[in-house]
């Protein structure tokens, strides 16, 4: 654990900049101080202030947005905003898991033990459910940091919780992701199939399809 990740965190704790900071990060893209403002229930102004504290703490990235209309009384580009793509992390005392896990996508690759690997993630999300049934798959999904939103009657995941190995080991990663997403849902009483690989660029790379979609 950083002071850094620390300090940044602890901005969170303002009720103010949390709502903005959720607001940017729910809309996946650029978020102007307006729009941020508007769903967070504060002044445009003091939106603006708090967003870009957000920036300087790395929370937060931002940039500008070319207004739509062209040509004289365009006015300025507008300010943007949207979720930084570094991590940050506090734990007490300081762990490192993702080290380990790292060593251990590596032997799994040298093994050639990428099946297996998927069968014990497809095992570890049927065990996932059994502590949550009854529950809405996208509540479960939620809870683990998937971040899921519907999109034409898909259910999208926004983040992936596996960001770090993904890009380490991607073939490796995206897989056992999937099969752990399979098994979350057949523990949960629902077709494992919705779930497939539907990678976009700053998601995770599954999705889940509607039910009953052939």
């Amino acid at each position: 654990m950083s002071s850094d990740d620390l300090d940044a965190l602890a901005l969170l704790h303002d009720p103010v900049r949390r709502s903005l900071y959720a607001a940017v990060a729910a809309r996946g893209g650029d978020v102007g101080r307006g729009e941020a403002a508007e769903a967070a229930g504060v002044s445009r102004t003091l939106a603006g202030h708090h967003l870009d504290k957000l920036v300087e703490a790395g929370l937060l990235e931002s940039g500008f947005r070319q207004q739509e209309k062209k040509g004289p009384g365009s006015g300025r580009p507008a300010k943007v905003y949207r979720r930084a793509r570094g991590e940050r992390s506090v734990s007490l005392p300081p762990r490192d898991y993702a080290a380990l896990a790292s060593v251990l996508a590596e032997v799994v690759d040298a093994l050639g033990a990428e099946e297996r690997a998927e069968r014990a993630a497809r095992e570890a999300g049927a065990r996932l459910a059994k502590g949550h049934a009854g529950e809405p798959v996208e509540r479960v999904l939620r809870e683990r940091g998937y971040e899921p939103y519907e999109e034409g009657g898909a259910l999208r995941l926004r983040n992936c919780p596996f960001h770090v190995l993904a890009e380490e080991q991607p073939l490796l990663v995206c897989s056992m992701n999937l099969a752990l997403c399979q098994g979350l849902l057949e523990g949960l009483g629902d077709e494992p199939g919705r779930a497939r690989l539907d990678p976009r660029p700053g998601e995770c790379c599954v999705s889940l399809s509607k039910i009953n979609e052939d």
